[in-house]
Formats: C-alpha cells, structure tokens, sequence
C-alpha cells in the first residue's frame, strides 16, 4: 500500500486497523462467538492462511453489521473498511497463490453523503488574520497565511523545511499523500509572514529538526496535533469559536475563496490542492452553486406575490 501504490501512512494505517479488527472477528466466529464481547483483545498471530481464504461473502457481511451495531461505525467509516477488504483480498487473489477466487468482488461499497465542507468566508478570514496574537505571533500568523493563501493540508505545512522555498522566485514545494511532490506560488502575504517570523525563528540545537520551518518552543518540528491546538486558539481569539474550524477547513477555506474570488480555474485549483482526481476538487463548484442558489431565495423579494384585484 505505501511503497507500492504510493498511499499515506495514515491510510495504511487505517486500514491495518480494520483488517485486524476483521481478522479477530473471524477468528471469534470460527471458535468461540463469545469472545466477540471482548474482541480487542483476541490474538490474531495464529490464524491460518486457511481461514482467511475460506471467507465467504456472508462473513464479510455479517462482520460490517456487527462493526455497525457493536461500534457505531458511520457510513464513511463502515465503506472504508469495505475497501480495505476489497484490496486485501483482491492482493490475495491476483498477486499470490493463497486465493482463486475472490470471495468479496461482489462486496457493495455502501454510498455515503456528501456533504459541503465547512468553511470561513472572506470577511471572517480577514477577521481571523487581523486578531492574531500570541506567544509567538509571527509563527502562528505564518501558519494561518499559508493555511488561507495555498490551501495546503496540515501534513504538508508539518513537512515544510527551509530548503523547500524560494522567496525570490515565490515557489514552495509541498511533500503531498502519497510523498508526491508538486510546486506551488505564494503570494506577498506568505513571502512577508515567511520573512517576518526567519526574523525571530530562533535555531534548534536539535539536528534532526534543524531545516524545519516551523519549531515548537523546544526546538523540535511541529506535530500535526500542535498545528491544530495552535489554530484553535487563533480561532478563539477572533471570536470564530464554535464553528468546528480545523487546519482541514482552512485549507476548504482558501480553495473556496481561490474559486469564488479569485477566479482560479478548477483544473488549476486541482494542481495548488495536489487532488488526484477532478471529482475531488468539484466540490468548491457545488458551494459556489448553494451560495448562488441561497442569494436567490433570500432576497428580500423573494416570498412577494402578486396580488389578486377585488
């Protein structure tokens, strides 16, 4: 999954915890259905390549009814662990010798809602850019700039290091999923927060950290955690609390605001976003399309009818 086809560490991650969360269940249903109640701590190390390949279609299912009954599992979570039983036994079927046949290829993937993402509108932005202050200001303002000027996710701004950007020519490299690089532009705003916080950025003595652009108070690399501590508290002091405001809906943020103010074209916006495929990005046309839709039945003509004579 990750040297192969290229896949985030968190998506490999996730989907080990699902296969072993489905192997435990197996093994419980082929043994002792009671250990199903305490099926954390059911050893998996035994299982035999017999009684992964003898899976039936029906297990599969029974297995998704009992992840959403026993552990609430919403629909996006239950399709992933769908996926992640699709690719383990479409890897046993066509790249070894265990499986013939492939027991889940005709597994339904359940549909799930797709809903508008969460975002700040240009006013707020503005609003949350203007009321940054903190024990290291010039840092966290950095940090919110790129977030709202390049839309970059919170692992790429976590991997940003000294050598990755050139304020001269504007460019700034981004290590995506998959460690797929690609080069975007920044603007005066991230060139001036950049140059503003190198100007108080002390030096860490800690070698493995010494490139990082952005230290923590100890000198080491911020963390993915931290980053998102740090804008939660940005966002509580430009009184934008309690609108469920992360890193992620920073970077729907500036996407957004790239397509509806900027005029950025979607195929263009795919590239800043590093989206692999068009559909993903299409999702900015569709807020562009409810905004339009809500101005028209809000206006303040909207609910007047003409008025039958006497």
């Amino acid at each position: 999954m990750e040297t192969i086809k290229g896949r985030s560490s968190k998506t490999v991650e996730a989907y080990y915890i699902d296969l072993r969360l489905f192997l435990r269940f197996i093994k419980a249903i082929r043994t002792d259905r009671n250990l199903l109640s305490s099926i954390e701590e059911i050893p998996i190390g035994d299982i035999s390549s017999e009684m992964i390949c003898t899976v039936k279609l029906s297990d599969v299912y029974e297995y998704l009814n009992f992840a959403l009954d026993s552990r609430s599992n919403n629909p996006k979570t239950r399709a992933r662990k769908v996926s992640s039983l699709r690719s383990f036994y479409r890897y046993l079927s066509t790249k070894t010798d265990l499986l013939k046949d492939n027991p889940v290829k005709d597994l339904d993937v359940p549909a799930v809602k797709k809903s508008l993402p969460k975002y700040l509108d240009l006013e707020q932005s503005i609003e949350l850019l203007t009321n940054i202050e903190t024990k290291f200001t010039e840092r966290d303002y950095c940090i919110i700039t790129l977030f709202l000027n390049c839309g970059m996710r919170v692992s790429e701004l976590c991997g940003i290091k000294i050598s990755d950007f050139n304020l001269q020519t504007k460019q700034l490299r981004l290590l995506g999923k998959g460690n797929k690089e690609r080069q975007i532009y920044i603007n005066d705003a991230c060139v001036d927060a950049i140059k503003a916080y190198l100007n108080v950025r002390k030096p860490t003595e800690k070698i493995q950290y010494k490139n990082h652009l952005f230290l923590s108070k100890n000198g080491q690399a911020l963390t993915p955690r931290r980053v998102e501590q740090i804008v939660s508290e940005c966002i509580k002091l430009a009184g934008l609390d309690g609108k469920g405001i992360s890193p992620h809906k920073l970077r729907h943020t500036a996407a957004t605001l790239m397509y509806q103010h900027g005029n950025v074209d979607i195929r263009v916006l795919k590239e800043i976003l590093g989206h692999e495929t068009i559909a993903t990005t299409e999702i900015y046309t569709h807020i562009a399309n409810k905004q339009l839709e809500d101005a028209a039945l809000n206006s303040p003509l909207a609910k007047v009818k003409k008025q039958k004579k006497e």
